[in-house]
């Protein structure tokens, strides 16, 4: 298997799914929403795709996944990507990470890393030493329900923006204090209603989800006597 090929990333989300392919230079997207189900998604990437050439598919999926599998369904998108067979419906081989994961991967120059990504809900991964682990933080308890409830789109929407700035810089202070990571970045769409970035860190950028998308197929670069190092 050749370690570097023609990947197509998808990176689902739940207003729109957004396609890049190696090579491009324009990503591509349709609308997704509270209906959507993985082979409708898959068709609507085929319908988009069709010019582009590539032999292998990275997905970033809106949920928790093991082994390139989602194990639970979305909850803005529609049923049935539970146990759904994504190599078969695109015809080539697929790697399915979670989004932030993939947006997390994109981001990293190195060492130890927290992505914090503020948007429908809290994305979040650690990458140490180039080992990604996806992490479920925003569904840890917090004030009266959790963190996601406070800092995700529901929070955005029932405090205003006022209030949903001084939560995030709670809880990404609270975050950062925790798990101490020597590099923060903090992403998300709405990384850009925030007054300042925390000490330490700095703004992730979607778009560092297809490159994240690109990275799955590539191994981090190696030199003689140290640990794998940041992919270039």
């Amino acid at each position: 298997m050749p370690s570097v090929r023609k990947v197509l990333v998808v990176d689902v989300g739940g207003t729109s799914v957004k396609i890049l392919a190696t090579g491009q230079k324009e990503r591509r997207s349709f609308p997704s929403g509270p209906t959507l189900t993985p082979s409708q998604m898959v068709s609507g990437v085929k319908k988009l795709s069709r010019d582009w050439k590539y032999d292998a598919v990275s997905i970033g999926y809106p949920g928790p996944v093991l082994h390139c599998r989602p194990i639970a369904e979305p909850y803005n998108l529609g049923p049935g990507w539970v146990g759904f067979d994504f190599a078969a419906a695109f015809g080539r081989p697929v790697k399915v990470v979670n989004d932030a994961a993939m947006q997390a991967l994109g981001s990293y120059k190195g060492s130890k890393m927290l992505f914090l990504g503020l948007g429908t809900g809290l994305g979040s991964t650690m990458i140490v030493d180039g080992i990604v682990e996806p992490m479920e933080l925003g569904h840890l308890p917090y004030k009266k329900g959790n963190y996601e409830d406070y800092v995700g789109r529901y929070g955005l929407e029932r405090g205003g923006k006022k209030k949903w700035r001084r939560r995030a810089d709670d809880v990404v202070a609270q975050l950062i204090a925790a798990l101490e990571p020597d590099d923060t970045v903090i992403g998300g769409g709405n990384v850009k209603m925030l007054d300042a970035l925390p000490p330490h860190s700095r703004a992730g950028d979607n778009d560092n989800a297809f490159c994240g998308g690109f990275r799955l197929w590539q191994p981090p670069r190696r030199h003689v006597g140290t640990r794998a190092t940041p992919w270039s």
